[in-house]
């Protein structure tokens, strides 16, 4: 009996722990055909030039990339030549949305490449920041880093004439908050989704967007040293959010200045600095909205979300959608039950079945956050 027991017990953990081979094979594409190509997803953070990933000849005209040691999971993903401005799209330039495989067994694909993106005229893109959101400052000094940053608000359509303080939400990537012009993805929509929301609701908000330092950005977001993506620096870009940004806002601006007041929020890496900054500034910081967290980026967190304690009430608004990467909801749900644990702590868990790792869908996302963020559950 002990024996079957254990051979079952091996069983399932190979099941369990089962790891497969994908290979992507190219069997058309339509121009350039002896440019190198790259596949670039969620296996690989989105690196448009991993000679990891790097496609190889697969007979005749084919071209083809294998990928190890892959867990069952959802992967997305699309094929570059080196650069998402060199990314592919539809035989007319227009894009198209992210491959998506399911991974359960060893499996061989075929694609074709229908165009990429460099060999159509750049259509410029419509300026779509509504008239309540301003620039403060095209270079805002980060003293911790030495570097400078865009920074913009949004203004609720009040402020000029209500006198009123207002509580503050400071939001990674602005570049994708606001503006579908510096959107290189799609923008939030923040801006016309609060124009709505605070008439609706007669709770209203400045938001205070903050853009990524672009090759920086994986860096500046992750509070911890990785042996990929280099040195982290966000305890640095947290301290500066606190103790400079937010100072200065605080300064020039119409605020209500407790944590009770004062929110912070972003995705994908955006997500981890969000999340760390409450760590580190729990009496300055009383709410967050993580979107598809990267824990597995630095899975460091979960050891200082188990040692977090506070006298303070945090709240923490957690969204994952099912088809990111393999991990995404299981590391979701592994931090929601970590939180869950803590006593005073408010915690909201989201999982959204349909969802893929990109704008679209925390756009979709942010209104529910907001209302859960005013109390309007």
């Amino acid at each position: 009996m002990k024996k079957s027991w254990f051979l079952l017990f091996l069983i399932l953990s190979v099941t369990v722990h089962a790891q497969y081979s994908v290979r992507l094979v190219v069997t058309d594409i339509a121009t350039r055909p002896s440019d190198d190509v790259y596949v670039a997803g969620n296996f690989n953070n989105w690196n448009p030039k991993d000679e990891n990933y790097k496609l190889k000849p697969f007979g005749g005209s084919r071209k083809s990339v294998v990928i190890k040691d892959l867990a069952a999971g959802t992967y997305a993903f699309k094929f570059t030549r080196g650069g998402f401005d060199k990314v592919e799209c539809t035989a007319d330039g227009r894009d198209i949305e992210d491959r998506v495989l399911e991974v359960t067994a060893d499996v061989s694909q075929e694609y074709t490449i229908k165009g990429w993106k460099d060999d159509y005229p750049e259509r410029p893109k419509t300026y779509t920041a509504t008239p309540q959101v301003k620039i403060i400052d095209t270079a805002f000094k980060i003293p911790q880093l030495n570097r400078t940053r865009r920074i913009w608000i949004y203004l609720p359509k009040g402020y000029a004439t209500s006198g009123k303080n207002y509580p503050v939400l400071y939001m990674q990537d602005g570049q994708n908050l606001f503006n579908e012009k510096t959107a290189a993805f799609g923008e939030w929509g923040v801006d016309e989704c609060l124009d709505t929301l605070q008439q609706k609701l007669s709770k209203e908000c400045i938001v205070v967007g903050i853009d990524h330092g672009r090759d920086k950005r994986t860096t500046e977001y992750n509070p911890y040293d990785h042996p990929k993506y280099g040195i982290g620096e966000g305890k640095l870009f947290a301290d500066f959010i606190a103790q400079t940004l937010k100072p200065f806002i605080d300064s020039k601006y119409r605020t209500r200045k407790g944590p009770e007041n004062t929110f912070i929020a972003g995705s994908s890496m955006g997500a981890l600095i969000s999340f760390y900054a409450v760590l580190q500034y729990p009496s300055i910081f009383g709410a967050a909205g993580i979107f598809s967290p990267a824990f597995w980026v630095s899975p460091k967190l979960f050891d200082d979300a188990e040692k977090f304690s506070t006298s303070s009430i945090p709240r923490f608004y957690l969204y994952a959608g099912a088809k990111e990467s393999p991990t995404m909801v299981s590391d979701t749900r592994k931090m929601a039950d970590i939180l869950q644990k803590k006593e005073r702590y408010v915690l909201r868990t989201v999982i959204n079945p349909l969802g893929q790792h990109n704008e679209t869908y925390w756009r979709q996302e942010f209104a529910g956050f907001y209302k859960w963020l005013m109390g309007n559950n």
